[in-house]
């Protein structure tokens, strides 16, 4: 086993105070002060992430759209020029590969951002299926610096330091070399900066400056999770995988069935009847369930955590699970298997928490 790979903004974390943690082959920050202040801060002011260890791909080239119709299951030669747009990329059995995010930024140009751990699959998938294609797949990963800003103050810190362009949800322009996107993955409004390895650290420097009297912090993994869970969004590896089809993850509306993509036939056939559904679930108290805990109804097992936490912003803990169809419908009664106890969890619609408008 090769020692975990270091951000570009490694010493900075460290002068901050980091704790960290491997995550996906990256020593990466877990938390700073603590993982309550630092998810409170995004949902009331800011927090500034350091997610270098994305992987960013570059696709160019004549047929690049075209290209990602087939590879990826949405429609992204729908993609107009300076937004961007969630995917999938699949199997041929339909278990899903990765989910993305893609950006048109330049005229027939693509920045396919994929998570760390599936940065050499999600890659080799590419080129494998550039095949045909007059196009080029290139990985950035390496030359890249991603930093987030997310939070209700987001918009002024970033716009106190670059060239903010006025952007709307899931679209993205050029400030300068420093490509601004509006997106993110925490439930709150903010932005994500793709930059140059050698002008991150001026830029996270900056940001931090900007932030100071707006409420900003350096906000780890922890909170990160979180905060991405009260939100309901999925984490692969945990309620994303190979044996997970789009619809079984509430992500039906993703593949676009007019086209011709790899995975198309297997979601076409769809999911067996008895498959398991991604669900939320809230209970009382502090105890949470954690992934990887059974749910029970009655002396039936019928489902698995996949991530839980006691949510900070909620007060009391939050699920999301995958559970058979007959117990998916909001408002069921089901247990916690706790290490032979029962914890009460109700099944809700997600996500748990949507921030105000």
């Amino acid at each position: 086993m090769s020692d975990p790979r270091q951000s570009p903004l490694h010493d900075l974390h460290v002068e901050a105070g980091a704790s960290f943690t491997d995550f996906a082959g990256w020593l990466m920050p877990v938390r700073y002060s603590s993982d309550l202040a630092e998810h409170h801060a995004v949902r009331t002011a800011a927090g500034i992430f350091d997610i270098s260890h994305m992987a960013e791909i570059r696709v160019t080239g004549p047929d690049a759209a075209a290209f990602l119709d087939f590879a990826l299951a949405g429609l992204i030669s729908a993609v107009k020029l300076g937004k961007a747009k969630y995917s999938l990329i699949l199997e041929e059995s339909g278990g899903i590969l990765d989910d993305l995010i893609v950006y048109h930024d330049r005229e027939a140009e693509y920045y396919v951002v994929a998570n760390a751990g599936n940065r050499d699959v999600v890659v080799a998938a590419l080129q494998d299926r550039s095949a045909g294609f007059d196009v080029t797949v290139t990985d950035l990963t390496d030359e890249v610096v991603l930093i987030a800003v997310q939070g209700p103050n987001a918009r002024d810190i970033v716009a106190a330091v670059v060239d903010l362009p006025e952007l709307t949800y899931y679209s993205a322009a050029y400030a300068g070399d420093v490509l601004v996107a509006r997106t993110g993955y925490t439930g709150e409004d903010g932005y994500e900066l793709y930059v140059a390895v050698e002008d991150a650290a001026p830029l996270w420097r900056a940001l931090v400056a900007a932030g100071a009297s707006r409420g900003l912090v350096p906000a780890g993994l922890a909170s990160r999770d979180t905060l991405r869970l009260e939100a309901g969004m999925p984490l692969y590896g945990h309620e994303l995988g190979l044996d997970t089809l789009p619809a079984q993850a509430g992500l039906g509306r993703v593949p676009n069935l007019t086209k011709d993509f790899v995975g198309r036939q297997a979601l076409e056939a769809g999911p067996a009847d008895d498959a398991r559904v991604l669900v939320g679930l809230v209970s009382e108290g502090k105890r949470a369930g954690r992934a990887g805990y059974a749910l029970l109804s009655g002396d039936d097992e019928v489902g698995v955590i996949t991530s839980g936490a006691l949510s900070p912003t909620l007060g009391h803990p939050i699920a999301m699970a995958y559970v058979d169809p007959a117990v998916s419908a909001p408002g069921t009664q089901l247990d916690i298997d706790v290490r032979g106890s029962r914890i009460a969890a109700t099944v809700v619609a997600l996500p748990f928490y949507k921030r105000e408008a």
